[in-house]
């Protein structure tokens, strides 16, 4: 069956309801407040992170000015800070919203999960429009701080969740809405991560802190504790060492493991085109490599949603820790599923010419390319990352970001002609928050959807800290059933440090 939705809940989802001011987000008001004459006229955009994913946040807004950077590790920031060498730097994003809040208009907050939530309410309730990495938050509690400080100080704001604004999460939604494979009782979404240590059961010995390092500031809202880098034992293949400035992931007190890492991007067409919401249970129904401090090795965890309007119940798997995609009952045997191979470019060859601009973002899947791809004699099998969503006329796969979404099997590709657009299109997702920040329509990932979605992952988090189902009240905040569980809903803060 095709669902009725009207145009405005394809746009804001059902999560929205009544949540978003009448203004819009980055409204009129909000840029006269901050001296705008034009949306054409530049944002002035500071960072807190200036090295590792930061860096490429710096450059998707490198369009804009730049205009203060921030960072406690010398070392992994000094490309940007090189490249902007002009610019005012510092260690304590504190002291740079004291000292530099009069010139900045927004600010992106590419840092470990656990000081997100802090760093972005310092630069909300500042007036500053907010471009924060996904998971957006490591606990609950604080995801809900930020939606409500977003709509409170009327800011722009953006998860960095980029498969939010690829094309194939857009078509996946319309195609499931059209009906083309009915009604989805079941999604699987699967990933190698983690590709940094998880599951280890000691602490190395503690040594000198570098020079380069702030390890105090690092710290931030986390309780003290030695440094180590745990010595070349322990680094990862992200080139980090045992805390930072990568493996911090895999830690209970600083980040959220797999699924803090790449839920947000595969999970995202599940998310968007069955308008999730908020599960009624989850539990970890298998792990290995348990650990007191740290995420397990590997898991499976399984969400329950109840109805939702004219969609029914829908159970999800979600897989990590995986070298190969997992196997599914009544998956077609040797179909593809999730990302696509793709063709070796031969040694020495120039790559190929960058494609046109298409007027939308990711790539779609062509049919013919991928038979081409599949019968080179040379490809490249990429990792195991991807979903897929199971109806009771028919299953549909996406890739990593939502990239490639087709029918299952990919023979009914041949011919396929893609639903009518009713979603609207992004234009990046970089660009898709500066707009906003300049008076234009919502971000397609703002606080308002960002905030729900994480939600409901970072239940999956907790499950993997606390043994057996979870039941859930989405409107109290709470498990019913496991008060030890409860306890992980909101963090804890070191004397000092706040969210405000």
């Amino acid at each position: 069956m095709a669902y009725d939705f009207t145009r405005r809940h394809f746009f804001f989802g059902s999560l929205l309801a009544g949540a978003v001011p009448s203004a819009g987000f980055g409204s009129v008001p909000s840029l006269r407040a901050l001296g705008y004459k034009s949306p054409n006229e530049k944002l002035n955009i500071a960072s807190i992170g200036a090295g590792g994913k930061a860096a490429s946040d710096i450059s998707g807004c490198s369009n804009e000015n730049i205009v203060a950077l921030c960072d406690v590790d010398e070392v992994r920031a000094a490309g940007k800070f090189k490249q902007y060498e002009k610019l005012p730097k510092y260690k304590d994003f504190r002291k740079m919203l004291d000292e530099q809040g009069a010139n900045i208009d927004a600010v992106i907050v590419s840092i470990p999960d656990f000081m997100h939530a802090t760093a972005a309410m310092w630069c909300m309730e500042r007036g500053k429009h907010v471009y924060v990495q996904k998971p957006l938050t490591r606990t609950i509690w604080e995801a809900r701080q930020l939606q409500e400080g977003a709509n409170k100080y009327r800011v722009a704001s953006q998860m960095g969740n980029q498969g939010y604004s690829n094309e194939g999460t857009r078509q996946a939604a319309e195609m499931i809405w059209a009906g083309e494979i009915g009604n989805v009782t079941e999604v699987h979404a699967w990933t190698d991560r983690p590709i940094w240590p998880q599951g280890l059961t000691q602490i190395p010995a503690s040594e000198p802190v570098p020079n380069t390092l702030d390890w105090d500031l690092w710290l931030g809202v986390a309780e003290k504790r030695p440094y180590t880098s745990g010595g070349p034992d322990y680094k990862s293949t992200i080139g980090g060492y045992f805390y930072q400035p990568a493996n911090w992931r895999g830690f209970y007190d600083f980040g959220c493991g797999a699924l803090g890492d790449m839920a947000c991007h595969i999970l995202g067409a599940p998310n968007l085109a069955l308008q999730l919401g908020a599960p009624s249970s989850v539990e970890c129904i298998q792990k290995e490599g348990p650990s007191d401090f740290m995420f397990p090795a590997k898991s499976v965890i399984r969400y329950d949603f109840p109805a939702r309007g004219s969609m029914p119940p829908v159970k999800l798997f979600w897989h990590d820790g995986l070298k190969e995609t997992p196997t599914i009952p009544g998956v077609p045997e040797g179909e593809l599923l999730g990302d696509l191979p793709y063709a070796r470019r031969p040694e020495g060859a120039p790559p190929p010419p960058t494609p046109p601009r298409t007027g939308f973002v990711g790539n779609v899947f062509d049919y013919e390319k991928y038979q081409a791809i599949t019968n080179a004699a040379e490809k490249r099998v990429p990792p195991p990352d991807g979903s897929l969503f199971i109806g009771d006329k028919g299953m549909l796969t996406t890739g990593t970001y939502g990239e490639a979404t087709r029918l299952i099997p990919v023979e009914k590709m041949a011919d396929y002609h893609f639903p009518p657009q009713v979603l609207t299109r992004s234009p990046g997702h970089y660009r898709d928050w500066i707009r906003a920040c300049k008076g234009g329509d919502p971000a397609c990932s703002n606080f308002n959807v960002a905030a729900p979605f994480v939600e409901w992952m970072l239940l999956g988090v907790i499950a993997l800290r606390v043994e057996g189902k979870l039941e859930w009240d989405a409107a109290k905040m709470r498990f019913t059933n496991n008060s030890e569980a409860n306890k992980y809903l909101k963090p804890t803060f070191r004397k000092g440090w706040s969210l405000t």
